[in-house]
This record gives structure tokens, C-alpha cells and sequence, in this order.
């Protein structure tokens, strides 16, 4: 296995570090990294905001669910999906371009994600541990206030690095699902029930089925976050529609 694959199969979210900062020179080694992503068109279609601010960090670790890491985190990146520049750049060059639509945006967040992920495994490479923040889509309201975000810029992904503390290193690695249950060949192929209790075998441990799901979607599907982040992301959307 090849240092690149072993990376991957390694890393896992990190929520604790070391007060240590993350060298400028690393820093600018991730965020280029993250340009050097594939994008649709080459476009770009992503605006990455470097959180410094100690504030702003502090404000935003209460506005994506209350979680105080991240404004202890040395280095914090918001990806916007921005499909603002390239309509400003198209009325600049005098075209007259239909507004930014939903496929627009779907575009947008994919290479959004993309260049997040290239982050991602740059930091791993220098030991530098990250954990994703779905939260930044919460919020809708406050985020767009805090981050001065305009018309047709949607916040997709937030990344929070550090270098992780050696309980965070130790810590074990969520299980991923068997392959077989992720993996369709050619066509999509709904589960049975049969297989989707498979599927989970390995995570229910000690209660059942019907009690480990329950408690899940309790605590994650059917949530007041997960609710409010629906809500908000509805929000967005509207300048799409």
C-alpha cells in the first residue's frame, strides 16, 4: 500500500490539538493544494474564506452548533460554492447571462467539495489533523451576516485544522460500510430489508436493530440541528429558484 492510499485509509476527524500554530508556509502549501482540485471548466466555482479573526472563529463555533474546538482550531476555512464572480465577470464583459440557477449551484458545491477534500489529505501529509463541519449550512441568517456573504455565494463546507493530540491519534477509526452494500455495478439497487440489517450489523453491537436506528435517527436524521440545517439551506436555494 502506497503512502498516499495509506493516508487515506488513516485519517479520521480530529477535534482536539495542541496549542500549537500551523506554519504560514504549510498553510499556503494546503490552500493550493485545494486550487489544484479538478473543477468543472476549470471554472473554480468555489470562494475559500480563511477564517483569522479570533472573533469571528469564536462566533461561528456558536453558530455551527455550539462546538468550542472550533474557535481553538489554529487554521479555519469556510469553501463557499460562488456562483457570483463568473456572472459579475460575464455583465463586465457586457453579456447578458441568465441568473445563476440550481444546476449552477449543484455544480458549484461539487467542486466546492472537491477542493475541500484536496485540504483535506495535504494537511494529513504534514501530520495536520481537519474534521468537516456540516454546520456552516445551519443558520442561514447569522452565517450570511457574520460572513458578508452575498447573492449566489452558499457557505458548503467548513474545515477546521490542527495538530491533533495523541488521544486524538489513538483515538479508533469510525467503521466504514462493507463495500458490497456501497458498491452497485452498472444500475442502483434498492436494499432489502434483509440487507440493509447487514449493512449495519457492525455498528448496532449490543442493541438491536430497531433500537440502535432509533436512537440514531433521534439523535441525527430527526434532530433540531438537522432540522434548522433543512430550514436554512431552503433559505439559500431561493436565489436560485
Amino acid at each position: 500500500m502506497n503512502e498516499i492510499i495509506k493516508s487515506l485509509y488513516n485519517r479520521k476527524s480530529m477535534r482536539v490539538y495542541e496549542e500549537k500554530p500551523i506554519p504560514e508556509e504549510m498553510k499556503e502549501v494546503i490552500l493550493e493544494a485545494a486550487a489544484q482540485a479538478p473543477s468543472a471548466g476549470c471554472q473554480q466555482l468555489y470562494t475559500i474564506l480563511d477564517i483569522t479573526d479570533e472573533k469571528l472563529k469564536e462566533a461561528l463555533s456558536e453558530t455551527c452548533d455550539h462546538q468550542p474546538f472550533i474557535a481553538k482550531a489554529p487554521m479555519v476555512l469556510v469553501f463557499c460554492a460562488d456562483c457570483k464572480k463568473w456572472y459579475d465577470t460575464y455583465l463586465e464583459a457586457g453579456c447578458s447571462p441568465r441568473k445563476p440557477g440550481m444546476g449552477d449551484l449543484m455544480l458549484a458545491v461539487t467542486d466546492t467539495a472537491i477542493a475541500a477534500q484536496n485540504a483535506v489529505v495535504a494537511a494529513e501529509s504534514f501530520g495536520i489533523g481537519s474534521c468537516y463541519i456540516g454546520d456552516i449550512m445551519e443558520n442561514c441568517e447569522e452565517q450570511r451576516r457574520l460572513l458578508q456573504l452575498p447573492e449566489y455565494v452558499f457557505p458548503a463546507v467548513m474545515l477546521v485544522f490542527g495538530w491533533p493530540t495523541e488521544q486524538q491519534k489513538k483515538r479508533t477509526k469510525p467503521l466504514r460500510f462493507d463495500q458490497k452494500h456501497i458498491v452497485h455495478e452498472n444500475t442502483y439497487r434498492s436494499m432489502d430489508g434483509e440487507e440493509l440489517r447487514q449493512m449495519f450489523a457492525d455498528r448496532c453491537g449490543q442493541k438491536s436493530f430497531e433500537e440502535w436506528t432509533e436512537a440514531f435517527c433521534n439523535r441525527k436524521y430527526d434532530s433540531d440541528f438537522s432540522r434548522e440545517m433543512t430550514r436554512s439551506v431552503e433559505e439559500y436555494l431561493k436565489q436560485f429558484l
